[in-house]
C-alpha cells in the first residue's frame, strides 16, 4: 500500500470496443455508448459490455472523462488503496455533475464514494472469497457474492441524499 497499484495495471490510452451485437440504442437513436474507467478492469467485464449491443470506450485511469460524450460511466475494479486515485476522484466529482448514470464495482465504488465526499479506511482482512453474505438494505433480502477487497467505504460518512444500498452481514461493510 505504498504505491498507485492502478497507475500500474491501467491502459495507457483509450480503446474503442463496437458490439456486433444489434445496437442498443440511446434516446438520439444512436449506439449507447459507455464509458469505462480502467482501474484494473477484467477482459469479462469488457465481453459482457459487448453482449449488450453498445459501445465502449475503455480509459486510462486517469483520462479527463469531461471531454468525452457518454450515456452511462462505469468505474471498475482494481488494486490498491483508492485515496491513490486523485485524478480519478477529480473526475467522478465533474462527472457527478451531469445527468447520466454511473456505477462503480469494487475499487470503482470506493472511488465514486469519495468523489461524493464518503471516506474509505484500510479494512483489518479484508473481505476475500466466493460466500460473502450481503444484504440488500432496501428489501432486507441476503445475497451470496463474491468479494475481494482491502478496503471499504465508512457509511458513517454518506452525504446526504446518499445511502447504502449492499452491507456485508459478516462486518456491516
Amino acid at each position: 500500500n505504498l504505491k498507485n497499484l492502478v497507475a500500474e495495471v491501467s491502459i495507457k490510452a483509450p480503446t474503442l470496443y463496437t458490439s456486433h451485437k444489434p445496437p442498443r440504442l440511446n434516446k438520439e437513436g444512436k449506439r449507447m455508448r459507455i464509458l469505462a474507467i480502467d482501474c484494473g478492469i477484467k477482459a469479462n467485464i469488457i465481453r459482457y459490455f459487448m453482449t449488450r449491443g453498445v459501445e465502449l470506450l475503455v480509459v486510462p485511469w486517469d483520462h479527463d472523462v469531461s471531454k468525452e460524450t457518454y450515456d452511462g460511466l462505469f468505474i471498475s475494479n482494481g488494486p490498491g488503496d483508492p485515496t491513490f486515485c486523485a485524478p480519478t476522484i477529480e473526475q467522478l466529482k465533474i462527472a457527478l455533475e451531469r445527468d447520466v448514470p454511473i456505477f462503480g464495482i469494487c475499487l470503482g465504488n470506493q472511488l465514486l464514494a469519495l468523489a461524493a465526499g464518503c471516506k474509505t479506511y484500510k479494512m483489518k482482512y479484508g473481505n476475500r472469497g466466493a460466500n460473502q453474505p450481503c444484504v440488500d438494505t432496501r428489501t432486507n433480502r441476503c445475497y451470496i457474492t463474491a468479494q475481494n477487497h482491502g478496503f471499504a467505504v465508512d457509511g458513517q460518512s454518506l452525504p446526504n441524499g446518499w445511502q447504502q444500498f449492499f452491507v456485508n452481514a459478516n462486518d456491516g461493510t
